[in-house]
């Protein structure tokens, strides 16, 4: 092209053309991009400080991610919190309940609620993690969040442990004991024996009659002793010392019921006298040495159900046997009536929540198993008699355990500690909750300060679009009237050719 020479009023033209395409070809780069520094060679300072405000702006973008996830981990267990405190106070109403009633067996039930809901809190401690970090799960789940880029402005947020309440340094709240029941026996058993006491003409003797004007006894120096027949060799019951001849058929029947687990009743309008007894016994004329005749009481074993209970000395018409828990708490009472049976006693027991009772035919006893303390006394002394000796507290069934609300310093104790832990509760949750409004704090500032950023490196380095689309448009014109310059200069040289 070197030996191509041009006009200097066309090469101008040319060089106002080239000039011109290279302008618009920059303009065309800055409103296809955007920016008026598309690198370093635009303009250096202005590229490099750009990029240093993105930069920045790009790392504090990651820590506003991280930020957000630390607001949810907060928000989780924040949500947690709100369900443990409701359970908690769940657990309260659990033992302010068992308060309002002394029954032992309601008490129980509602331990092994109470301890129910506390396995819940556990669980529900245990969900309220996000993304593998729950702060209610105590050691190795710290948070911490960073707000700069050198980490030198930072939060740490300390986890709780709520997945053991019984730990100290959490809700220290322990699962009752539920208590463990027992149980214990009721022999039952007696015999019976009728004889009838007449005087020498057969005449029935009346409570007022003396013994020595029955046939059974020679005279007023003869005497009753009443023996315990369930020796291998009989003997006078201890304490017992009988009757003379000389007292009155009302003597006789009296020294009879002084015996434990013996029963006499007389008849004034037959002369009848019948004995009933717990154990095998008889009454001896000591002058004859001899059994008064039809005076042996042969005491056996229930064998059925359907077994009258006043056959029993333990039992007469009338007595009233009551069932009352550790806590004196009256569960009933039943009445004998004089067609009350084993079968009646049985289901009379059975009535009751947590309480059993079992018949067994073959010992004749009756096994009663009580989840609670529990008591069967009866008006009568001579209830649940052995040996021909009283029982003077019935039959007592001590529990192997206790629940946890037994008594009502006990159930105090854990309402105590239930205020304590919704104390700590509130506490911890007004704790999250600060640190939640911190980290919300510090993710609007970051927000705040990205835009600042990115506005300032917009404004080194975007183009003006409006700016930039009027220069294209004077370029475009500009080109025109070069590319007519050009033409016209061109024609000026043609003019030679009209030489030839």
């Amino acid at each position: 092209m070197a030996d191509i020479t041009l006009s200097s009023g066309v090469r101008a033209n040319l060089n106002t053309l080239q000039s011109t395409a290279q302008f618009m070809s920059e303009v065309q780069n800055k409103l296809a991009t955007g920016k008026k520094v598309n690198s370093a060679l635009d303009n250096p300072n202005s590229f490099f400080t750009a990029s240093g405000l993105t930069s920045r702006a790009n790392d504090l973008s990651t820590l506003l991610d991280d930020m957000g996830q630390s607001t949810q981990t907060l928000k989780a267990a924040d949500q947690g919190i709100q369900s443990i405190t409701k359970l908690v106070e769940s657990a309260k109403a659990k033992a302010n309940q068992a308060l309002q009633t002394q029954s032992q067996y309601e008490r129980k039930q509602f331990a092994s609620q109470y301890n129910d809901l506390l396995t819940q809190i556990e669980d529900l401690a245990k969900d309220s993690g996000y993304k593998g970090k729950n702060l209610l799960a105590g050691e190795g789940n710290d948070l911490r969040t960073i707000f700069n880029e050198d980490s030198t402005s930072k939060l740490d947020i300390e986890a709780v442990d709520y997945t053991d309440t019984a730990l100290s340094t959490g809700l220290n709240l322990s699962d009752l004991a539920e208590g463990e029941g027992a149980s214990s026996t009721l022999q039952l058993q007696g015999g019976s024996a009728t004889f009838t006491l007449q005087d020498a003409g057969g005449s029935a003797l009346n409570t007022s009659s003396t013994l020595s004007e029955s046939t059974l006894v020679a005279s007023t120096t003869s005497s009753l002793s009443f023996i315990d027949d369930t020796a291998t060799t009989p003997a006078v019951i201890s304490g017992t010392s009988g009757v003379s001849g000389g007292a009155t058929v009302q003597d006789l029947v009296d020294g009879l019921n002084a015996i434990s687990g013996v029963r006499a009743e007389f008849d004034n309008d037959t002369g009848e006298l019948s004995i009933y007894s717990d154990e095998d016994f008889y009454i001896s004329n000591d002058s004859t040495t001899t059994v008064l005749t039809g005076s042996n009481v042969d005491a056996t074993a229930f064998t059925s159900t359907t077994d009258s209970l006043i056959e029993s000395g333990s039992f007469s018409v009338g007595d009233t046997l009551t069932l009352t828990d550790g806590n004196g708490y009256e569960l009933g009472s039943f009445e004998i009536e004089d067609d009350s049976t084993v079968d009646d006693l049985e289901n009379f027991i059975n009535d009751f929540n947590g309480i059993s009772a079992n018949f067994d035919t073959g010992s004749g006893k009756i096994t009663i198993t009580s989840e609670t303390d529990l008591s069967l006394t009866s008006d009568n002394a001579d209830f649940a008699s052995s040996g021909f000796a009283a029982d003077t507290d019935g039959i007592n069934i001590s529990a192997i355990s206790d629940s946890g609300f037994a008594t009502d310093s006990d159930i105090n104790r854990v309402v105590d500690r239930l205020n304590t832990a919704l104390g700590n509760l509130r506490t911890q949750a007004s704790s999250f909750g600060t640190n939640l409004s911190i980290v919300e704090n510090r993710q609007d500032f970051t927000k705040n300060l990205i835009n600042t950023l990115e506005e300032g490196a917009g404004k080194l380095t975007l183009a003006d679009t409006n700016e930039e689309g009027a220069n294209l448009l004077a370029l475009q014109t500009r080109q025109q009237l070069a590319s007519t310059s050009l033409s016209f200069a061109a024609q000026a040289d043609q003019n030679v050719l009209r030489l030839f």
